[in-house]
């Protein structure tokens, strides 16, 4: 905290803010609404539901609505601003805003990137070793796994956040962005950033491909599981939870390798814009249908809900 403010204090007596040149598309405005109200309807049903059916009391649903609950956070850093920049002129942000901004997403992004690749060391763990499930995805163990999670992103996103602003940016203020993102951060700097962006290479690198190598073991493993299975239902319950995990996996890690890998020299503004649009809008709105889509467990919890709700007085 304190190397934060100091870091505020000292740029904002010399830099005031940035300008988000963003979108300007008075039609976008429409559709991200809508985008953003189904997001946060998607992600505090599975939040709510998970929290109130005895039967959703399981690893699985605990790291499900922990995503969610991040689903939502990361929504809400971004959407609701670019919202109002939708709407008016003014498509300011201060200085202090900005560090927030980058912190906060940048965190939480990588915090999926760990949750998603713990998420498949419970389906590993539940196809696997189903007698010894429970005992090794104790809530004890699977709190921790959690709160890991959260720490180590949130350090590793302050770092960054004190580097990033710490680069030479020579009075240029204007991102041609909807949000304080690293990569048009960088394209603000008037000095060499190579060395930066090498630094960034590497621990997006370990961010990404550590949480993506867990993920391969365990759906190597749980793919020879599934083929010993003799039960037709039983192979198509497995692929279809695991299915699940699987789209999401793809959906957030093609568009941050694409976003945060690719050499900043091949790297389209425009492009840019429209893969980060993606991963902070369209994938926390479709996560919540795509683990929901043909769940019995959560249809079922939904049903006893609205069942309870109308019969009660």
């Amino acid at each position: 905290l304190c190397v934060f403010r100091l870091l505020i204090y000292h740029r904002e007596h010399s830099f005031t803010g940035f300008i988000l040149l963003g979108f300007s598309d008075r039609v976008l405005f429409v559709v991200l609404l809508i985008f953003y109200l189904l997001t946060l309807l998607g992600n505090t049903t599975i939040i709510a539901l998970s929290r109130l059916d005895p039967r959703l009391h399981t690893p699985m649903y605990f790291f499900l609505s922990n995503l969610s609950f991040l689903d939502l956070c990361y929504t809400t850093s971004t959407v609701p601003q670019l919202l109002v920049h939708l709407r008016g002129a003014d498509k300011s942000i201060s200085f202090g805003g900005c560090v927030a901004q980058l912190f906060v997403s940048l965190g939480l992004g990588c915090t999926e990137c760990i949750l998603l690749g713990v998420m498949a060391f419970d389906r590993y763990a539940a196809v696997c070793r189903p007698l010894h499930y429970m005992v090794i995805m104790h809530p004890r163990l699977c709190a921790l796994m959690a709160s890991v999670s959260w720490f180590f992103s949130f350090m590793y996103s302050a770092l960054q956040t004190v580097l990033i602003f710490l680069i030479p940016l020579c009075g240029r203020n204007k991102i041609d962005h909807f949000f304080c993102e690293v990569p048009p951060l960088l394209k603000l700097a008037c000095v060499d950033t190579t060395v930066y962006e090498s630094e960034i290479l590497f621990f997006s690198m370990i961010f990404l491909f550590i949480p993506v190598a867990l993920i391969m073991f365990s759906y190597v493993r749980i793919v020879r599981a599934v083929l010993r299975i003799k039960s037709a239902a039983g192979q198509r319950k497995v692929f279809r939870t695991c299915g699940s995990h699987l789209t999401v996996v793809s959906l957030f890690y093609g568009t941050a390798i694409y976003a945060y890998l690719q050499p900043s020299r091949n790297h389209s503004q425009e492009q840019g814009k429209f893969i980060s649009l993606f991963y902070t809008i369209v994938t926390p709105m479709v996560n919540p249908f795509i683990y929901t889509l043909r769940n019995k467990e959560v249809a079922g919890a939904m049903k006893k809900v609205l069942c309870r709700s109308h019969d009660s007085p």
